[in-house]
Parts: structure tokens; C-alpha cells; sequence
């Protein structure tokens, strides 16, 4: 019986703290029919990242020389991702602050045909313990988002998110400092179907993100700009995917659906 492969990729910029335990943390046996590989993408770190997710088997370690920006290295999980063949493609942060044992409910939706692209929420789910200012920051810029994809989103900044391999093969990132608004606004505006998802938020308790509201104002406005003032092709969807042709019946006994 012909497994299906899921591949979970992780950016990772000096996270030698966290990035072991999220690791380890990530359903490898969820479903009979799916082999999960998980890919690290190591952002120029200067400490034990690598080590670290050796250690906690990492099956596939992709490292830039420099720190490049998470644009670069989302960029990069998503194109190693389709280009070592994954059926379905999954981003999580290296942080600790996503939930890895909610892939398979990230998944779900797209192994039945639903959407394209999931985006785990934060905000349909859980934020106890998240900082006001990043609230407010995430409610102002998921607005924009929704506003200009002209649908409702709530969590438009999630660092959870999972791809078809047609939807792993079109994404485009225009930029390297973040990812988060074009990302979403190039699949939806190329004709993808996308579907968030409830899931909790932890509390990042080591490590520090280097995403900034100042950096926001001044690269990713911009590249918003620059994605909604470029041309795109709207892509010819396949209904549903050979993924999920081979995966109609989830049978009650898998653990995680």
C-alpha cells in the first residue's frame, strides 16, 4: 500500500531552546496511509539549532550560511517541501508557541477536499497569556488581510499552516522579512481555497522573535503593496487531490481525526 508523505517544515533562527521539544512533539503515526518527514530550515543560526534537531530527528536539515529572514527560509521549507515530493506540506514555528500535536486537525480539512491551504487560529481558538500589543497588531493587519482577499479571517499572522502540493508548487513569498499577509493574499488571489482552523497558543518561554511592528510598517506594507499591484494567474484547482482520493474514509479508530 502506497504511503502518502506529509512533510513538516520549521523555520529556525537560533532556536536551540524550543526547537527539540517541538520536534519531538510532531504525530509521526497519525494515519496508516501517511509517512511524516520533518524538514528544519536553519535561518544563519549562531547556536545549537542544528544539534538540537538532530538530536530530536529532524529527517532533512536545509542551512543557510547567514541569517536570511523568515521570508527566505519559508520559502525555501515550501520549495523543499515540493521538490522532495510531499503530498501535503506543513509550516509550524520552532518556537513552542503552536500546538505540532494539531497537525492532524490542521490536515483534515484538505484530506477531504475542503480547502487547499489552512491556517492554524489563534484567535478561533485560544490566546490566554498573549500580549496586547501583539493582539492589536495581529487584529489591525488581519483586518487589511480580510479586507483585501475579501474574506473574514481572524489569525492572518499564524506561524501553523498546511499546503496542497498544487498550492506548494504556486506559492510565491516577494519578499524576505516575513511571509505572513503576502503568502495568503497570493494563494487566495491565484483561486486557492483556504480554511482556518481553531488551535491554542502558548506563551513563547525562550528564544525572542525578531519580527517587529516597525519592521512591519516598513517591508511588509510594502510588499503588500507590491503583491496586490502585481499580476497573477488564477491557477486551475484540482477538486480534489490524489491525496485525498486515496484518503476518502477516515476510519474512527485513527487517533487524531
Amino acid at each position: 500500500m502506497k504511503k502518502h508523505q506529509v512533510m513538516v517544515f520549521l523555520p529556525a533562527y537560533n532556536e536551540e531552546e524550543s526547537i527539540g521539544e517541538v520536534i519531538r512533539s510532531i504525530p509521526r503515526h497519525f494515519h496508516e496511509q501517511i509517512e511524516v518527514k520533518v524538514l528544519v530550515v536553519n535561518d544563519g543560526s549562531t547556536d545549537k539549532t542544528v544539534e538540537a534537531a538532530k538530536s530530536a530527528g529532524a529527517d532533512v536539515i536545509v542551512s543557510f550560511e547567514k541569517n536570511r529572514g523568515l521570508g527566505a527560509s519559508v520559502r525555501t521549507g515550501i520549495k523543499e517541501c515540493y521538490e522532495r515530493g510531499a503530498d501535503i506540506g506543513v509550516m509550524i514555528d520552532a518556537d513552542g508557541e503552536y500546538p505540532a500535536d494539531e497537525i492532524p486537525a490542521l490536515l483534515r480539512p484538505i484530506i477531504e477536499g475542503e480547502v487547499d491551504y489552512t491556517m492554524g487560529s489563534r484567535f478561533l481558538g485560544t490566546i490566554k497569556g498573549m500580549k496586547l500589543h501583539r493582539r492589536l497588531g495581529n487584529y489591525c493587519f488581519t483586518i487589511l488581510q480580510s479586507i483585501l482577499i475579501r474574506k473574514w479571517i481572524y489569525d492572518g499572522q499564524s506561524g501553523m499552516r498546511a499546503f496542497t502540493r498544487q498550492a506548494l508548487l504556486h506559492a510565491e513569498i516577494i519578499h524576505d522579512y516575513n511571509y505572513a499577509q503576502v503568502l495568503t493574499l497570493n494563494l487566495v488571489r491565484k483561486g486557492f481555497r483556504v480554511k482556518e482552523v481553531p488551535i491554542r497558543y502558548k506563551v513563547r518561554t525562550t528564544g525572542e522573535s525578531f519580527i517587529t511592528f516597525r519592521g512591519y510598517l516598513t517591508s511588509v506594507i510594502p510588499a503588500i503593496w507590491k503583491e496586490m499591484k502585481r499580476p497573477v494567474q488564477k491557477v486551475n484547482i484540482d477538486a480534489r487531490t490524489d491525496f485525498s482520493n486515496h484518503l476518502d474514509t477516515l476510519n474512527v479508530r485513527e487517533q487524531n481525526f
